[in-house]
């Protein structure tokens, strides 16, 4: 035995801590190895249907997959994005084709259920395969078994290939729109602010919404400004709208918004040089900067290496309104007219405001509503006097009167560009009926 002769307690010890060590290496080696890609099939092309839903459940599989991205920020990997179930899946591979030669290669796929998942036994999922060293695989077939005929497996499109030039500055991302949504006043308002604040794109996981908010959607895809991902997940699991499980047979909270988001980070990782995660009725508003673009700058010459950016939310009750901007060809629009609530809630005692986020997405391995989970760089929490979230629902402290609310009126300094943009919108979308 390596041990043997050793007498004192102390060499005793260090022997098995070296026999330890050297035990762990060799797991950690055999690990790696195991997770090395395969050569199992000579072909003469890559076989299977390439996936085109959002949301792909593997049969039988407790498994959605929502899209895979190159990422070679540590190694070269296959990153996929999807749900899974917590405690049921155990072992995935990846299955890439290699054309031209039609070599198919299979990896044990890492399956990092990420810990925000606040008792849902579903969550939002990273799926985690190296790739073949020697071909830079356009797809990928996800398998529960290294065997087996890949002729009936959905391949997907590893996306974020090729390194691009930023397109945007700014991409916004909401998730997701459920509930029949209809605030639709509302939602005009937000995206005009948004594109007076800076923002280019705005990525919406659409659930459902009403027939006259499909009517806006229609009208932002045409000019440009949106896009939507469809988001069926109610087809595939029993979804909460609540954000903690409750014990009423539900499968994943929040019509998947954690998985969304991550999603939407990925998607916009080479495209945009900010992704803002946001929801509809959100606006995060600069206090000392005109707009996103002047406010990051200096956000980011005060603190280098961070990558996340988080801004404190404030209620604004919808129930208490100024009499300022009743703007009558607004009134026959459904939804909230922003301008018109201006009085914001105080802070709670004990009560940690929540808060939302703009990040540099190439910095972000896994994000959850409030914060990420992983990063490379820092996060930093903005002060107050540089912004805010203006966050317009109902009321938090309902109980609270009038003058006990904060009036804050940052909102008005952009209200004769928002105004004009309001009206443009809802006369070319035929929903005004005079200015």
């Amino acid at each position: 035995m390596l041990c043997a002769g050793k007498k004192s307690y102390f060499a005793a010890a260090v022997c098995i801590m070296t026999v330890t060590s050297m035990l762990a290496v060799s797991y950690l080696r055999l690990q790696r190895l195991s997770h090395q890609p395969k050569v199992i099939r000579e072909g003469r092309r890559c076989r299977g249907k390439t996936a085109i839903s959002t949301i792909t459940a593997l049969k039988g599989n407790k498994t959605f997959i929502i899209s895979p991205y190159f990422d070679n920020r540590e190694s070269k990997v296959t990153r996929v994005i999807g749900i899974v179930h917590h405690e049921d899946v155990k072992q995935l591979y990846c299955w890439f084709c290699c054309q031209p030669n039609g070599k198919m290669y299979v990896s044990k796929a890492k399956i990092d259920v990420h810990s925000d998942r606040f008792g849902f036994p579903y969550g939002a999922a990273d799926i985690i395969c190296l790739e073949p060293k020697n071909c830079d695989p356009t797809h990928v077939s996800i398998h529960q078994s290294p065997y087996g005929n890949t002729d009936q497996l959905p391949r997907f499109e590893i996306k974020n290939r090729k390194a691009e030039s930023f397109s945007v500055d700014f991409t916004v991302c909401i998730s997701a729109m459920f509930g029949n949504y209809n605030n639709v006043l509302q939602f005009i308002q937000s995206m005009e602010m948004y594109k007076i604040l800076g923002v280019q794109k705005v990525v919406i996981y659409k659930n459902n919404c009403s027939h006259l908010m499909e009517k806006v959607l229609k009208f932002y895809i045409e000019e440009g400004t949106v896009e939507v991902v469809p988001w069926p997940i109610n087809s595939h699991l029993r979804v909460s709208s609540k954000w903690r499980f409750m014990q009423d047979g539900t499968h994943i909270g929040y019509y998947g918004q954690i998985t969304a988001l991550n999603d939407c980070i990925y998607r916009n990782m080479e495209r945009s040089k900010f992704v803002v995660l946001n929801d509809a009725d959100e606006i995060i508003l600069p206090l000392k900067h005109p707009n996103w673009k002047t406010m990051m700058n200096s956000l980011q010459e005060q603190n280098p290496g961070t990558g996340v950016f988080l801004f404190e939310n404030h209620i604004f009750p919808e129930t208490v309104s100024s009499h300022m901007f009743n703007i009558s060809s607004w009134n026959t629009v459904p939804g909230v007219n922003i301008l018109q609530h201006v009085y914001r809630e105080p802070d709670r005692k004990d009560v940690i405001n929540p808060r939302k986020m703009i990040v540099d997405p190439r910095k972000v391995i896994q994000t959850s509503v409030h914060s990420v989970l992983r990063a490379y760089g820092k996060s930093v929490n903005v002060p107050m006097d540089v912004a805010l979230i203006y966050h317009c629902r109902k009321a938090l402290q309902g109980d609270l009167p009038r003058e006990s609310l904060i009036r804050d009126t940052t909102l008005w300094r952009y209200n004769s560009s928002l105004i004009m943009n309001v009206n443009k919108v809802l006369s070319q979308t035929m929903l005004q009926t005079q200015n």
